[in-house]
């Protein structure tokens, strides 16, 4: 039984046709949003913290976590972009 670390993992290099490149740029560009967005979020959640506001602490880091999550989608399809067959 063999175990592959991260950095042994093989990712096969998207082809660089403009709309394979058009869409790999979307696909990170949806990611970064998202991520921006929980930081808004983690923030606002750590200031209500400070001032005692621990209702809206727990609605603001909730409103993180479903950003994460979308993130974690768009990356999930930049992935499966690079295994589709185009790119085999």
């Amino acid at each position: 039984m063999s175990t592959t670390t991260q950095s042994e993992t093989k990712v096969s290099p998207i082809a660089a046709t403009p709309e394979v490149n058009a869409k790999a740029v979307a696909t990170h560009k949806e990611a970064a949003k998202h991520h921006e967005a929980a930081a808004k979020h983690h923030q606002d959640a750590a200031q209500h913290h400070e001032k005692g506001n621990h209702d809206k602490a727990s609605e603001s880091t909730l409103k993180a976590h479903g950003h994460h999550v979308l993130a974690d989608e768009a990356l999930k399809a930049h992935a499966k972009q690079h295994v589709a067959p185009e790119h085999k």
